[in-house]
């Protein structure tokens, strides 16, 4: 018999779920940062060559990689931010056609580096050719090299984050660990960046204001992000408020 899933996730886990044309999320976790239990969520799209393009690979497991190799091939995987790779070795064990496309500043980090993770081309402001077209995309900085990259799926007008919006439901959290989320400033319904995130952004405050407003000019329908419940409806006026602290 499955073991349940935890409170703090989006079950089901680890299968894709159909979102919009061309997007699927697949919700897996928990993961435990500083005491939190964190649900975590790839997002997956189907380019127009068929292809598919995995944001934020969660855990590999044969079934999800056969499910999701029913939609199509696996040819592209994104580490869109500097901690959202750690998924990448099992996923490129077993997918070692695809290529690995990493965030600025994440092949310098040590842990990297002695992973031997490899890393066939890093991310940009502007989208490579594979996906010119379909997906923009857009570098947050950050100080201390924290790097994310925003993507804009055009197609199902969607927003793609990692870390940068976070939205944990009080509910679904242990209650020691609600006061937590909350003084991290990362709680449903409005959610937010996290505090330490907060503090690294501030020291790149123009530039990372500069990147919200062009993720704001994208106007997206959907805002979906690696933790919490991301924004289903309304994702420009919901992004907008999560990300005031920047835009002030």
């Amino acid at each position: 018999m499955a073991e349940p899933a935890h409170p703090a996730t989006y079950p089901p886990l680890d299968q894709p779920k159909p979102v919009a044309e061309g997007l699927w999320i697949v919700d897996s976790g928990p993961l435990r940062v500083l005491g939190l239990p964190l649900p975590v969520r790839m997002t997956v799209l189907r380019l127009r060559d068929g292809g598919l393009w995995l944001h934020s690979p969660t855990r590999h497991t044969a079934a999800l990689q056969r499910a999701l190799q029913e939609i199509g091939p696996i040819r592209h995987l994104v580490a869109p931010n500097i901690a959202h790779w750690s998924f990448l070795q099992a996923w490129q064990r077993h997918c070692p056609e695809a290529r690995i496309w990493a965030a600025p500043e994440l092949r310098r980090r040590r842990a990297v580096r002695k992973s031997r993770l490899r890393l066939d081309h890093d991310l940009a402001g502007a989208a490579p050719e594979p996906w010119a077209g379909e997906i923009e995309q857009r570098v947050v900085p950050g100080a201390g090299g924290f790097r994310e990259v925003a993507f804009f799926h055009q197609p199902s007008r969607s927003l793609l984050l990692t870390d940068l919006v976070q939205n944990l439901e009080p509910g679904k959290l242990p209650p020691l660990v609600r006061p937590l989320a909350r003084l991290a400033g990362v709680t449903a319904p409005e959610g937010g960046t996290p505090a330490y995130l907060r503090a690294l952004l501030r020291l790149r405050r123009r530039d990372a204001a500069e990147a919200a407003r062009q993720m704001l000019a994208w106007q997206p329908e959907r805002v979906i992000f690696a933790h919490g419940a991301w924004f289903e409806l309304d994702g420009t006026a919901a992004l907008r408020r999560a990300l005031s602290w920047l835009l002030r």
